[in-house]
């Protein structure tokens, strides 16, 4: 009998395990590939705190700290550099609302705030400053390397006691009279009253083996790396907020994506020449140096989208002990330390690090949705 068994071996799931193994708890987690293969191995790596939403700023500000002190906790080097997130702003209703929201972060702590272009222009040389209005800055935010997250945080659980079951399947999971009895997978069954889902564009599809609604569905997102180039060593992380367009040192060279507003939901992770010639365009719009600079890699991973674009974590009302976090929408690697943090204390019946209700399924039952403006 294991007491809880987590399904997903991204950042969400090894997060969740390292910390509830450091309580003592016993846990299996269950990766249907390895580790980290997923949506986790293909995300650009952003962390940071300027959110509008008040649980988005604390889960972010705490997971910040995490991977600050990374290195002696769980122990791990994971390449973070803080260089700064610049959102840069060519729209007066987008100016108005960074101002609110960095009046809110910097409430809570985060030492973000509003710069002129010119500023902007100063930590960003590569940008075009071309219909800017303003931007936002926040030196404490930055990047890191998603897989050396993943393996620091699984090495560490495993240390603890943790077990940590790759390319097993989960096919389903048994409830009886509203009580989990344990998880079937594609070798064994794992009895268990306690199962965490935290497989993130897959997790509908796991919630509906328990019988409990999880409403994300998949998104494909594109990232490109270039060529070696000249790079600012302290170049921040660089948002065109309105093209959604972004760019951030990678080796030699720097990590380039935006969204695609004519993705269409599912699996799909294939890459795309339409979408880079989309990408094109707005690069040369917005940093045209680097439109004479190839293209050295790329990928395609997903997001996992809520109704409302913002995590959905809890505890479900109907099954006993089936506990999710899900549905972050592109912001879940810079949230996983401490969502881990929340999943543990959930788990154990504690009061969480960061106060989540807000983020339970049930809000879209009641139309309490609640709204993150600081997403691209």
């Amino acid at each position: 009998m294991t007491e809880v068994v987590i399904i997903g071996g991204g950042v969400m799931g090894v997060s969740t395990a390292f910390h509830l193994a450091e309580a003592g708890v016993d846990v299996v987690l269950l990766e249907r590939d390895t580790l980290g293969s997923g949506s986790t191995s293909r995300a650009a790596g952003g962390v940071r705190a300027q959110f509008s939403d008040p649980v988005n700023i604390a889960l972010g500000l705490r997971s910040l700290e995490a991977f600050e002190r990374f290195g002696t906790r769980p122990g791990a080097e994971i390449d973070l550099r803080q260089h700064g997130y610049l959102f840069l702003l060519d729209d007066a209703d987008d100016v108005a609302a960074f101002e609110t929201s960095v009046r809110l972060q910097n409430s809570l702590g985060v030492p973000s705030r509003m710069i002129s272009v010119e500023e902007a222009r100063e930590l960003s040389p590569l940008i075009s400053a071309e219909g800017l209005l303003g931007a936002a800055f926040s030196p404490r935010d930055g990047h890191c390397t998603p897989e050396a997250v993943v393996q620091g945080y699984a090495r560490a659980a495993r240390r603890l006691g943790a077990t940590i079951r790759q390319r097993c399947r989960v096919t389903g999971i048994r409830v009886e009279d509203g009580e989990i009895v344990g998880v079937q997978t594609d070798q064994e069954f794992v009895r268990t009253s306690t199962v965490v889902c935290a497989a993130g564009a897959w997790s509908a599809a796991i919630g509906e083996m328990a019988g409990v609604l999880l409403p994300v569905r998949p998104l494909r997102r594109q990232i490109r790396v270039t060529g070696p180039m000249p790079v600012p060593p302290d170049l921040p992380f660089t948002i065109d907020f309105g093209s959604t367009f972004y760019f951030h040192p990678e080796g030699p060279g720097l990590l380039i994506g935006m969204s695609d507003p004519e993705q269409d939901f599912g699996f799909d992770t294939r890459v795309s020449d339409e979408w880079l010639e989309r990408l094109g365009a707005a690069a040369t719009r917005r940093a045209p140096a680097l439109t004479d600079v190839g293209i050295a890699r790329g990928w395609a991973g997903l997001y996992e989208v809520s109704p409302d674009h913002n995590a959905i974590v809890g505890e479900s009302a109907t099954v006993s002990r089936f506990l999710y976090a899900t549905g972050f929408s592109g912001h879940g690697f810079l949230q996983g330390p401490a969502i881990g943090e929340v999943l543990r204390d959930l788990v154990l019946g504690r009061t969480p690090v960061v106060d989540v209700s807000s983020l339970d399924v049930t809000r879209f039952a009641t139309e309490a949705v609640r709204r993150e403006h600081n997403v691209v």
